[in-house]
Formats: C-alpha cells, sequence, structure tokens
C-alpha cells in the first residue's frame, strides 16, 4: 500500500512538473521579445546578398532567361540554408509558372461584307488560341461597367458573345457622372482602371471576344500592342477571352450610333474574326517557402516581393537592385528571422508565406498566377498580404526631406484593423515616417494597381505595399547595389517584420471591413 502511494505521489509530483513547464513555456513565447529577431535583420547582410543579387552575373534576371533562373535559384538556397521549408507539399520550392511571349497575331475581321485590317482597324492586347468566330449578332453593352447599384448588362446573356465596349461613363441629366454624383469622373474613365475592370466584367460574364471603342487611346494602343516585341502573357485557360481595342470605323459598323447610344442592345450582323496565336511558350517561376503556425496553421500571411527585373538592353545590364532586389533580400532576411524565433521555440501562431514571384515587370503576372489560378494556400485562409518593391532608395521629389520615411500604399483600403496595426507597430518599435502620398485615391500614378499586392488586394485580402518612390535610376542600367541606402533598408525591412509578427501573433484574425476596388 504504501509503495503504491509512494508511486501515485511520484506520478502527481511529475504530472505538475510537466505542466509548470507547459505553462512557463506559454508564458515566454506570449512575452517573446520580437526586437531581439528583427535586430538580426542587418544593413550588412543585406548589402551583402544585394551586391549578389544585383551583379551583373545575373544578368539583370529578365524573366525565363538565364539570369532569372540565377535567381530563383539564389533564393532557394538561402531558404534552405536557413531551414525555411517550401510552400508546396512535394518540397519544391518552385511554382512553375507558364508564360507566352506574344508574337504578332495575325488578324482578320469582315463584318457585313466590309473588311477591316489588324492594327488599322484592331488591336489584340491579350492572348488566344488560334481560332476563328462567327456570329450573326453582337451584344452592345454601352459603357460596359457594373457595381452596386447599376449595372450594363440588366437583362443581357453574354455567354459565348462578341461584346462591345466604349469607354467612358454615363452622365445624369444635368452633366454630372452617375457614379460620383459630381462634375468628377470616377475610377472607371481612368485609363488603366476601365481597362482592365470592363474587361473582366465581360470575361466574369462569359464574353467570348470584347472590341473595346477606345477612339483617346487608339493610337498609343497601336503602338504598344501592335508590334508585341517580347511582351508576355499568362499561358493558361484555353477558353481565354478575346480582347481587342477598335477604331472608329470599326466601331461603327458594328453599333452604327455607338457615339451617341450609350444604351446596351443586341444588334444583328455578320461578322467573322480569325485570330492565329503566333506566340513563344517559356516557363518562368515564383518560390515559395513557409513557415508553419503552431496554433493557426492554417491561416496566412504572406510575405512578397517580385524577383525579376528589365534585363539586358542594347547590351546595358538593368541591375534592379532597388526594384526589386531590395523588396528580394529584405524577404529573404525576414523569413531568417522567424526562422530564428522559430528555432527558439517562437513560432508564429499563425502560418508565415514568403513568396517570391516572377514577371512583376511584365504585368504582375507571377502574383496573378498565384493568386488567379495556383493559390499554393487558400485565398480565403489569407489574412494578409504585406508587398515589398523597392525599399532601398530615396525619392528625390518628395517633399519633405527626411530620409527615414517610408510610403505606405493600400494599409486602410480594406481593413482598418491593418492600418491601425502597421501604425502601432510602427511607432512601438521603429518611430519610420509613415507617408501615404500615393495612398490617396486621386493618386494619378495609380501605384495601388502596379505591384504585386493588387492581385490579393482584388480578391479581398487587405494589404500593404512598401515603396520608396521612383527615382532617376528607375527602370534604368543606373539601378545599382552601390545607390542603396543600406541603413534605410534595414530599418524598413524591420518595420516589414513586426508588422507580420503581430499579424501572426495576435489573437485575433484581422477584420475586412472595406470592400475591394
Amino acid at each position: 500500500m504504501k509503495k503504491a502511494l509512494y508511486l501515485v505521489a511520484l506520478s502527481l509530483l511529475f504530472s505538475a512538473c510537466g505542466s509548470t513547464t507547459q505553462s512557463t513555456t506559454k508564458t515566454t513565447q506570449q512575452t517573446a521579445d520580437p526586437s531581439v529577431y528583427a535586430n538580426t535583420i542587418t544593413q550588412a547582410e543585406l548589402k551583402t546578398m544585394l551586391y549578389t543579387y544585383a551583379s551583373d552575373e545575373f544578368e539583370g534576371r529578365d524573366t525565363g532567361k538565364p539570369g532569372q533562373k540565377m535567381a530563383v535559384d539564389y533564393i532557394r538556397d538561402y531558404y534552405i540554408k536557413d531551414g525555411v521549408p517550401a510552400a508546396k507539399k512535394d518540397g519544391n520550392y518552385f511554382q512553375n509558372v507558364p508564360l507566352q511571349v506574344l508574337g504578332k497575331p495575325d488578324v482578320a475581321i469582315n463584318v457585313n461584307g466590309e473588311a477591316f485590317t489588324y492594327i488599322d482597324d484592331l488591336i489584340s492586347v491579350g492572348a488566344g488560341n488560334t481560332q476563328t468566330i462567327t456570329a450573326n449578332e453582337i451584344v452592345y453593352v454601352g459603357f460596359g461597367f457594373e457595381n452596386e447599384t447599376y449595372s450594363s448588362y440588366d437583362g443581357l446573356d453574354v455567354k459565348n458573345k462578341v461584346v462591345v465596349i466604349k469607354s467612358g461613363e454615363p452622365k445624369n441629366a444635368d452633366g454630372t457622372y452617375l457614379i460620383t454624383g459630381t462634375t468628377e469622373t470616377s475610377e472607371w474613365s481612368e485609363y488603366r482602371t476601365q481597362f482592365a475592370k470592363k474587361r473582366d466584367i465581360a470575361k466574369e460574364k462569359g464574353a467570348k471576344a470584347v472590341l473595346f471603342y477606345y477612339p483617346e487611346v487608339y493610337k498609343m494602343a497601336a503602338l504598344r500592342y501592335g508590334n508585341p516585341s517580347g511582351r508576355m502573357t499568362l499561358d493558361v485557360d484555353t477558353n481565354e477571352m478575346y480582347y481587342f481595342i477598335i477604331n472608329t470605323d470599326l466601331a461603327k459598323s458594328l453599333v452604327s450610333d455607338i457615339e451617341t447610344n450609350n444604351t446596351a442592345k443586341i444588334v444583328s450582323t455578320k461578322m467573322t474574326l480569325e485570330f492565329t496565336n503566333n506566340s513563344e511558350k517559356i516557363m518562368s517561376e515564383n518560390v515559395a517557402a513557409v513557415i508553419k503556425g503552431s496554433e493557426k496553421p492554417d491561416e496566412y500571411i504572406v510575405i512578397s516581393a517580385h524577383l525579376d527585373h528589365e534585363g539586358v538592353k542594347d547590351g546595358e545590364i538593368y541591375n534592379g537592385a532597388d526594384d526589386d532586389g531590395s523588396g528580394t533580400v529584405a524577404v529573404l532576411e525576414i523569413a531568417q528571422a522567424f526562422a530564428k524565433a522559430k528555432a527558439d521555440g517562437f513560432g508564429p501562431k499563425r502560418s508565415v508565406v514568403f513568396l517570391n514571384v516572377t514577371a512583376e515587370e511584365k504585368g504582375l503576372l507571377g502574383s496573378s498566377y498565384y493568386t488567379d489560378h495556383d493559390p499554393i494556400f487558400p485565398l480565403a485562409n489569407t489574412v494578409a498580404n504585406l508587398n515589398i518593391d523597392m525599399i532601398g532608395r530615396l525619392d528625390p521629389k518628395r517633399e519633405k526631406k527626411n530620409r527615414d520615411y517610408i510610403y505606405l500604399i493600400g494599409s486602410d483600403k480594406l481593413s482598418s484593423e491593418l492600418h491601425a496595426i502597421s501604425e502601432t507597430m510602427n511607432s512601438k518599435f521603429m518611430n519610420i515616417d509613415l507617408d501615404y502620398t500615393f495612398n490617396a485615391e486621386n493618386d494619378p500614378n495609380r501605384f495601388y494597381y502596379r505591384s504585386d499586392h493588387y492581385n490579393f488586394a482584388k480578391n479581398n485580402i487587405p494589404c500593404i505595399f512598401y515603396f520608396n518612390g521612383t527615382h532617376d535610376d528607375y527602370h534604368k542600367p543606373g539601378d545599382t547595389p552601390d545607390k542603396i541606402e543600406y541603413d534605410l533598408l534595414e530599418n524598413r525591412a524591420r518595420l516589414v517584420f513586426y508588422t507580420a509578427w503581430e499579424l501572426a501573433n495576435r489573437d485575433a484574425r484581422i477584420i475586412v471591413d472595406r470592400s475591394a476596388k
């Protein structure tokens, strides 16, 4: 009996010790000091990496070229060295991104017996399979826009139809614009936005082809798209919608009153469109690694930067040290910091994904492939995206002349909570001047739509775009590692780390309380 009692007491003692140990560990994790790991992000390491990554040896990291292949190997090897596992289940760090290098297509269109010619009358601004489209009617949808209160598509079925859209937006009888209610236009009149959003709405509704009447930009479009000269698109979706900009003669042959009529209608016509794709298929790669969360492993914080740049032009190497070598090495250092924290027993509660995307310079294609075609982790479980694109230099045009700043774009667009967390982490740890100049809705640069975070934002995922602004070497051979402000690169990378740390370790997932635009 005494022996039995002794064994019971001993068992309880060990049980109590185990509970105490677990409790102590949990308390320690809750009070872990993130600055210990932020301080491992150093300008010395960033400089060493960037002098390699943006060296002439990498030949400007042009998408699909040998220098870009060297870049993805460098990134993968860095993750392996620091013990950061691959994001894909098969252990491969590379996510293949299929692309097409566009060649000039052969296009012929005939409307009611009248032939129109490529470049003079229409320009292809997308890729599609070689095909002949015939139609006995087209669907004219006026301005072709849709929001919460109005749709140009009301009562119309455009599935597998040829759709004609015109540029601009409707006005009220008093001359004000329907969308804004003022004399100011909305984003639906802005070039880049309407070009993309009107296309996307038609595609969502199943249109076979879109002919976009946009006379204000036709000459520019003919110069840009008439000879693709290496322009790329994703090589996905065999049912890809055909997308053309058309000139006035072709537009009026399809919809005779298109200049004055904004009302949607079905138009009887006989149209034949022959399209021959002369593109070259290539393969590029995103690189993705992950540190799994300890408590909420199925919720993800994505930290991204694009790995590509402009390559070699006219014999000159475009090194892309700031754009976006600075973001790439920052992501690698942030990954190392999280890996060290995990090794010390302070791994993140949520999973943190490190995503280096390709073909940003070709039209955000690598991130588009990840979000729209092959997300490694479900977008519904993706809490936020912190996107780093150019954080190593100064903007000479910035009115305030203090050095220690960073432009933040998008932090409040979808989640007021994300914005508040960003501000709090900065004031607590870094005190960088957070500049929201380019976050304004009426920013003429439209930077919010011009980096990889936008492919997450359009899927209602809160994001922050970290950006130092442009400079005289932007997209020029002079963007070299010797011009980087490494102390600022360190500060800015640490700010991203602190924000990611809080997002990954806070109890509640941040709330999306605003709509994507």
